[in-house]
């Protein structure tokens, strides 16, 4: 756990107490802080309370003693409109940060110079941060991995100059984050996303901005879309620390990674050779392979001298609910992409596989549906439609695409594995990757992940499995 003892001997209020918020907490008390605590949610406050949190009902509270305000990264900031503590700090004059601050001013505090790999995006980030983690324990690293994946960032071990903390950062986090300063700051890709958090993509885009523009060490950008090519020209034409960029459309010059064909390059020499690898499939993950790289190349040598780069990228086990592979029955392969919760994400993992895809999709849906995704389905054997999402995904599907309405998991599963067997092709996936929220049918997208690696467990032990 890291102690924040930014706020030691003074008065915070800490609004939001979901895991993080907790954590928050239990920082900011160890650190000597007096922390007035609150959330709009009673079950959440009786929680708190059970754990031990100090509540104090914040509607009430005399805001002039408080010497900041943490928020909990959910909590909005700016949009739709700011949430009704915001106003009363911005009325008292003082800041509103989040969990990450506290992280970068504890590091400044006790050690200035531990290595922080921060990655952001649209896409990709968690697998990503995910893969530079591994690289960097399989090179013999002590590695702290968290803040919007896995643990949150104040139950990590402190900050260390032996020890390297790789974060993934949301959007959010970020806007709450005004002196994040990490030693490698990684921007892999900027599409239209919660633009009812940030109000317009020009503003997303500005807050993703940001955790670049602070990097000490580089900055490693991905620059297939126009806002972050924008973003890349912009540091290096300010003189910003060493500017990496990462493609997978076209050939960059020495110095930057380009990932072409399942194969990583800096200018024109091989770093690395991803065919092959099940859990590095798709042009998504190439470009998330190259980011991983660079971002580890910019660190001192110290933290990468005893690494096989090859074997370490063999060995990555991937992420859990994002191209999750399970195991399969004779030429039918299982894959869990949960995660995939927009068309942008689902198109990755249309993309990963040629033909014979066994589609289960559906849930929650979000603007703009599926329409984006027609040039892949001539790769769709068959579609199998659940939740709220059903009638608009099969209006788009039309005649273009067999589909069924399946109406629950469960169903979809049982009949596309049914189907797939049947047609006995070579290369068949039942892929879930549903291009929607989970929350019609399921709590999140990982109940609905684990929900669905259950079902296929059941279909491979009654059919027989490889």
């Amino acid at each position: 756990m890291i102690r924040a003892t930014a706020f030691k001997g003074k008065t915070v209020a800490v609004f939001g107490l979901g895991a993080s918020g907790l954590a928050t907490v239990r920082a900011l008390v160890e650190g000597g802080a007096e922390v007035a605590a609150w959330d709009d949610n009673e079950a959440g406050r009786k929680a708190a309370a059970d754990a031990g949190a100090p509540l104090a009902d914040l509607n009430a509270a005399d805001w002039s003693k408080f010497a900041a305000l943490i928020l909990a990264p959910g909590v909005p900031l700016t949009h739709p409109e700011p949430h009704w503590t915001v106003k009363k700090a911005k009325a008292a004059g003082i800041e509103t940060i989040g969990d990450v601050e506290l992280f970068f001013r504890e590091r400044k505090a006790i050690a200035p110079n531990a290595p922080v790999i921060a990655i952001t995006g649209t896409n990709g980030k968690s697998t990503t941060t995910a893969l530079i983690a591994h690289l960097l324990h399989e090179f013999g690293n002590d590695v702290q991995l968290g803040g919007n994946i896995g643990r949150a960032v104040l139950t990590l071990e402190p900050p260390s100059e032996n020890r390297i903390h790789v974060l993934e950062l949301s959007s959010f986090q970020i806007d709450l984050a005004p002196s994040a300063t990490p030693t490698v700051a990684v921007l892999l890709n900027i599409t239209p996303d919660h633009i009812d958090r940030h109000g317009t993509v020009e503003h997303y885009a500005e807050v993703k901005q940001r955790l670049v523009e602070g990097a000490e060490t580089a900055a490693v950008i991905g620059v297939d879309d126009d806002f972050c090519a924008g973003i890349a020209s912009a540091l290096q034409k300010r003189g910003a620390p060493a500017v990496r960029r990462i493609s997978v459309r076209t050939r960059l010059e020495e110095g930057n990674l380009h990932a072409l064909e399942a194969r990583v390059y800096d200018g024109e020499h091989l770093k690395a050779d991803l065919a092959g690898i099940p859990t590095l499939r798709g042009s998504h993950n190439w470009q998330n392979a190259a980011a991983a790289i660079a971002a580890i190349e910019a660190l001192p040598e110290r933290y990468r001298a005893n690494g096989d780069l090859a074997a370490a990228l063999r060995s990555f086990p991937g992420l859990a609910h994002r191209l999750e592979v399970l195991p399969g029955i004779g030429p039918v392969e299982f894959i869990n992409d949960s995660k995939a919760t927009n068309a942008d994400s689902t198109e990755k993992a249309l993309a990963s596989f040629e033909s014979n895809i066994y589609w289960i999709l559906g849930g929650k849906p979000k603007a703009g549906g599926i329409t984006t995704l027609s040039s892949y389905f001539p790769r769709i054997a068959k579609a199998y439609l659940i939740g709220e999402a059903t009638e608009e995904f099969a209006d788009t599907l039309g005649i273009e695409v067999p589909f069924e309405r399946s109406g629950t998991l469960d169903v979809a599963v049982r009949n596309a594995t049914a189907d797939a067997l049947a047609a006995n092709k070579p290369g068949s996936v039942v892929l879930l990757s549903p291009a929607c929220a989970s929350y019609d049918q399921f709590k999140n997208f990982e109940v609905r992940g684990d929900a669905f690696k259950r079902l296929v467990a059941e279909q491979v032990a009654e059919r027989g499995g490889r």
